[in-house]
């Protein structure tokens, strides 16, 4: 969108919730168009749970079918409509717009076998007999039908769509911006409520996650680190994130933050367990490019940016045996991986990280190297995207 915006020939429109508009839109972008629609969701309480997903994303459908037909009265015909059929925004497009080329991004295919239902034996899922696992798929399937084409940003995650949609799904990912996302050996952040600055020189552990939950593992992550910090005696954790949930389930009280140092906090020297909620795009880059070794377990689910981002940035990423994680690291060249659920292997492959400068070395270049290989947004990604999107 920011590239299109910058060519005078293209009119961009984004239609999207309002209140997701101004969270996520921060300034006015030149040449872009917003058009935004209010929804809150149906109760769950007020909709049987096998419909609640379908049921709203129905009428999210309408209330962007009513952004269109507006568009459509004031004269406006676009050529392409790209967008995310997860929610129900892209179920109208063609009965408002028949002729536009529709594009849908296919990130998340939902599945009984092989992804995060029923993978964490900790967390059950409340439907026992995943009868509701088909049914979060019909919003989905109703708008790839009328789809000319379809991009995912990995190779499993197109994977996990029916096979009957797979040859219209290409892969292309979002992309890293190389020329932002780098190594920079004299960043330096200083952490004020403890009076300490950070280097390089440090050895650092870092953890990310948009909020901290089961999904991105970070229980098993905080379960490591007591054994950690005995034997990394000078390392510090800095754990970036918020407090709410973006995946799963909320903890029966208060946040997984509370609920994981309420069983492994006494056993953990707090003046080296950094938590700094969630940052500026700019300071959690520079946590990053501190970063002696950076975890990142996840389900088998969506692959994060963060840890691409990671890479980028110089850090030795070491990360779940999961399928998105194995699409990327490959164990002992560009990365570390260890299984999800043992902490004892987390912790034996990062302090290995933290103990051998020679293999650290070696598997960050190595992951500098496959982000720009595969990953680059300027040289391979948005080229492709383009060419993708006909534009």
């Amino acid at each position: 969108m920011f590239h299109c915006a910058q060519d005078p020939r293209v009119e961009i429109v984004a239609i999207g919730e309002r209140k997701r508009i101004r969270e996520n839109i921060r300034r006015l972008v030149d040449g872009v168009r917003f058009i935004g629609y209010d929804f809150t969701p149906t109760p769950r309480d007020r909709m049987p749970r096998d419909l609640w997903t379908t049921g709203n994303a129905l009428r999210r459908g309408r209330a962007v079918a009513a952004c269109m037909r507006q568009l459509a009265a004031d004269g406006f015909r676009p050529d392409l409509v790209y967008g995310h059929p997860g929610w129900g925004d892209m179920l109208h497009v063609k009965d408002v717009f028949p002729q536009a080329r529709v594009v849908e991004y296919c990130e998340f295919y939902f599945n009984r076998d092989g992804q995060d239902y029923q993978f964490d034996p900790e967390f059950p899922d409340i439907d026992p007999e995943g009868l509701r696992i088909r049914t979060e798929n019909m919003p989905q399937l109703v708008s790839l039908v009328a789809a000319d084409a379809g991009i995912s940003p990995t190779q499993w995650q197109r994977s996990r769509y029916p096979m009957l949609f797979q040859p219209g799904i290409e892969v292309v990912h979002d992309g890293i911006d190389l020329d932002l996302v780098k190594p920079n050996p004299t960043v330096r952040m200083h952490l004020p409520q403890r009076g300490i600055t950070l280097t390089r020189d440090d050895q650092v552990i870092t953890y990310v996650a948009r909020n901290l939950e089961p999904y991105r593992g970070f229980h098993c992550f905080m379960r490591a680190l007591p054994q950690l910090q005995r034997r990394l005696p000078r390392a510090h954790v800095v754990i970036v994130g918020a407090d709410g949930v973006s995946y799963g389930k909320p903890p029966a009280k208060g946040t997984w933050r509370e609920h994981c140092l309420a069983e492994v906090g006494p056993q953990l020297d707090a003046s080296r367990v950094h938590f700094l909620g969630r940052l500026p795009y700019i300071d959690y880059l520079r946590v990053l490019q501190l970063s002696s070794a950076h975890v990142y377990l996840t389900y088998p689910f969506v692959l994060s940016w963060s840890m691409l981002e990671a890479m980028a940035a110089g850090a030795v990423v070491v990360g779940s045996r999961t399928a998105p994680v194995e699409e990327v690291i490959d164990h002992g060249c560009n990365g570390l991986l260890v299984d999800f659920f043992a902490k004892d292997e987390l912790v034996d492959a990062l302090v290995n990280v933290c103990s051998d400068a020679a293999l650290a070395a070696m598997l960050r270049d190595a992951g500098i190297a496959t982000v720009r290989e595969r990953f680059s947004l300027r040289d391979l990604c948005l080229p492709r995207q383009i060419e993708m999107l006909g534009l």
